[in-house]
């Protein structure tokens, strides 16, 4: 397959020089083969989700600096200054393709592109600086000596009110206030007559509104040409690898049971009440209300239960004396039984399905009558708010968790409720239904067996 690239080394095609930060602004042609362009993209996506869950937690600039070194030193960074430079040229194109398809999903990376700009713009010395500036055709004029004695005072109070330990700036860019809105959101800027005054020390949120502004535009274009024309030449080669990026769990696999080994189905009420997520829990509260589901909550419901270490013998027991109340036992056994079988690896192709990671429910769109799909971001706030009270959460908690809803962080969400319903912290923050139940089962686990050394001593 052919991938587009941005630039090169030297210079050409919208590079930022001898810095090696890519613009992404052009896109040369460059043999990849889908084995590394997945590969890639996956590296890159493991660096932009865990800025996206620093962010979310409210991580300080300093420790988001941190976290985001890390995540680049252990995920795309090469010994060879070539071959770091390919990936991330490579990797940034495959996510651009895999996140133009829908606004939300363009809205994600775009924010989290401009924070791993940010951080490696800031990272370039002064002459690198200057030369992505020119590059990126940063017009704005330094404050004229005049100007700068005749606001000097001001200047150096909104300098040292946003650092009071450092000696304030004497070079200013006289630019318009529009065009650094966090700068102003922040108040680290003086303002006069619609225009932001912005210390050299600040001129990254110059450049990376403009990096933003042609990421942004450059997503909109290739949602156009992925639904024009690249979609339909690419359906049976690069397409599914494009869709199954776009959900992708790079987490643990939980096709088979991990540290809980298995349960039973006396125990399956009582794991039901005390260790399933929201989104299980309710899937499980409507199978036993309705003794029926839709074929997408069967799905999610019953993968979920195979990986916790349900049996197969036992999840077809499971399903018959639910559903046979609705349709009877034979008709069970006729229409319904095969799938469960199915699920298992035991008909069909003998696969062995996995369980549905977060970021696959949380895109998944429920029809009316249809009961799967994360409740965090398919649930009204009214009844996001009487399930929560069903598992306890209430006051401050709930105040957090309804914040994090109203800003798109389902699986952060999720992370508060459980730690909320465990009185525990959940530092990985939760990525799967099955870690959630694992967690929680270690958490009840060390639980008793404190109560038992107590009752011994």
């Amino acid at each position: 397959m052919e991938i587009v690239r941005s630039q090169r080394r030297n210079g050409s095609d919208g590079s930022a020089g001898a810095a090696s930060l890519p613009l992404y602004k052009s896109a040369p042609s460059l043999e990849v083969r889908l084995e590394e362009f997945e590969r890639c993209a996956i590296d890159r996506l493991r660096v932009l989700k865990a800025i996206s869950d620093g962010l979310s937690r409210g991580k300080k600039p300093e420790e988001m600096d941190n976290l985001v070194g890390e995540l680049w030193r252990a995920n795309m960074k090469h010994q060879d200054v070539d071959e770091t430079l390919r990936k991330d040229i490579i990797s940034h194109f495959a996510l651009r393709l895999v996140y133009c398809r829908e606004e939300e999903m363009r809205r994600w990376f775009l924010s989290m592109e401009t924070t791993l700009f940010r951080y490696r713009f800031r990272l370039q010395n002064a002459e690198a600086q200057k030369s992505i500036m020119n590059e990126l055709q940063l017009q704005y004029n330094v404050l004229s000596h005049a100007e700068y004695e005749t606001l000097k005072d001001k200047l150096i109070q909104a300098a040292r009110s946003v650092n009071s330990t450092s000696n304030p700036e004497t070079v200013f860019y006289k630019v318009p206030f529009e065009d650094v809105p966090d700068l102003v959101a922040g108040r680290r800027v003086f303002l006069l007559k619609g225009f932001a005054f912005v210390p050299r020390n600040q001129v990254v949120s110059l450049v990376c509104t403009i990096f933003r502004s042609n990421i942004s535009k450059a997503l909109a274009l290739t949602n156009r040409k992925w639904r024009a024309t690249i979609h339909d030449q690419e359906k049976d080669r690069l397409a599914p690898i494009v869709e199954a990026l776009g959900n992708s769990y790079l987490g643990p696999d939980y096709s088979q049971p991990r540290e809980c080994a298995e349960i039973s189905l006396k125990d399956i009420n009582q794991l039901a009440s005390s260790s399933f997520p929201l989104c299980m829990r309710h899937l499980f509260g409507k199978l036993k209300e309705d003794h029926h589901l839709k074929h997408g909550g069967r799905m999610q419901l019953g993968l979920f239960l195979k990986g916790v270490g349900l049996k197969l013998e036992d999840a077809l027991a499971f399903w018959r004396a639910e559903f046979s109340q609705k349709v009877g036992a034979e008709r069970f056994d006729k229409e319904y039984a095969y799938s469960i079988r199915h699920n298992y690896g035991k008909e069909g192709k003998r696969t062995d399905y996995t369980p549905y990671s977060c970021q696959k429910i949380i895109m998944s769109t429920p029809s009316t009558g249809d009961h799967h799909g994360c409740p965090f971001r398919h649930f009204s706030e009214e009844n996001l708010r009487a399930a929560l009270n069903k598992m306890g959460v209430g006051g401050r908690a709930m105040d957090d968790i309804m914040d994090k809803v109203r800003n798109r962080h389902y699986q952060l969400a999720c992370t508060l409720t459980f730690e909320a319903t465990h009185a525990a912290s959940c530092e990985t923050g939760i990525n799967h239904p099955n870690q959630y139940f694992v967690e929680s089962r270690k958490i009840f686990q060390s639980k008793i067996l404190v109560r038992m050394l107590i009752t011994i001593v």
